[in-house]
């Protein structure tokens, strides 16, 4: 029971009505303007012509399907990604060598905007599907990296001294002390990986060669002047962030429950 009285479980359903405040403001702002006539229902179509578009691209198979390619090309990219941020950001934490060596050269290369290693990777990997996994991979890796490097150095130097009181060898020193140590930075670089992935694979589709998948579905709306499925693309990118996201906090919260706000 909760000191004013009510139980969190009872709060819940007034937390998520002011969630949908905003949403559902902005789709009746939507409506209205569409309907009101300041706006060019050719440019700003009504909410029903996008549900009627919707349901027409889902009855074809055609929203499915562009689905379930961008979410294929997102997962693949974002294994690929943290698994190689995982190996890198332990190699640069945990060895001075290689911290030495590479870190000032990652500090460097990580200012450089995300969208300017499209023309190098569309060159050394061609304009398919390979070069748009790789520029997926290289969106997750970055911020596991990143936090993986934090975590390791943020462990308490105390933790470290009782490893030394029991003579731990390095691999019980890495296994007991700095992993669970930097658990929690590890799971926020790996949250956001699976945030950045997502836009990267919108991003890739987009700015990389024309194919299936979502950012494909927008582009096509684009190029035929039909706002109404460049609007539905948009929702459904905003919708797969936004359950990724919630995912990835649930995950969060299930492995480090002391972190729980």
């Amino acid at each position: 029971m909760a000191l004013d009285g009510i139980s969190p479980e009872a709060r819940l359903p007034t937390g998520f009505l002011r969630g949908l405040a905003l949403p559902l403001g902005l789709l009746t702002l939507w409506e209205l303007s569409s309907h009101s006539g300041l706006f060019n229902q050719q440019f700003l179509p009504p909410l029903e012509k996008v549900a009627s578009t919707a349901w027409r691209e889902w009855t074809n198979g055609e929203l499915l399907s562009d689905l379930i390619v961008s979410l294929r090309r997102d997962l693949t990219g974002f294994a690929i990604g943290t698994g190689t941020g995982i190996a890198v950001g332990l190699a640069l934490g945990l060895s001075r060598t290689f911290d030495k060596i590479f870190t000032r050269w990652f500090n460097g290369l990580k200012q450089i905007a995300l969208l300017a290693w499209i023309p190098l990777i569309s060159i050394w990997f061609g304009f398919d599907e390979a070069a748009k996994i790789v520029f997926v991979a290289l969106a997750a890796a970055i911020p596991v990296i990143l936090n993986i490097v934090e975590g390791i150095r943020l462990t308490s130097q105390k933790s470290i001294e009782v490893g030394e009181v029991f003579k731990f060898n390095r691999r019980q020193v890495i296994v007991l002390i700095y992993l669970p140590s930097a658990l929690p930075s590890i799971l926020t670089g790996v949250h956001l990986a699976l945030i950045y992935s997502w836009l990267a694979t919108i991003g890739a589709e987009y700015f990389m060669a024309a194919g299936p998948g979502i950012g494909g579905l927008v582009i096509a709306g684009r190029e035929r002047f039909e706002m109404d499925l460049v609007l539905l693309g948009i929702v459904v990118l905003g919708g797969v962030g936004f359950a990724l996201d919630r995912m990835a906090n649930w995950l969060e919260y299930r492995l480090v429950p002391w972190r729980r706000p």
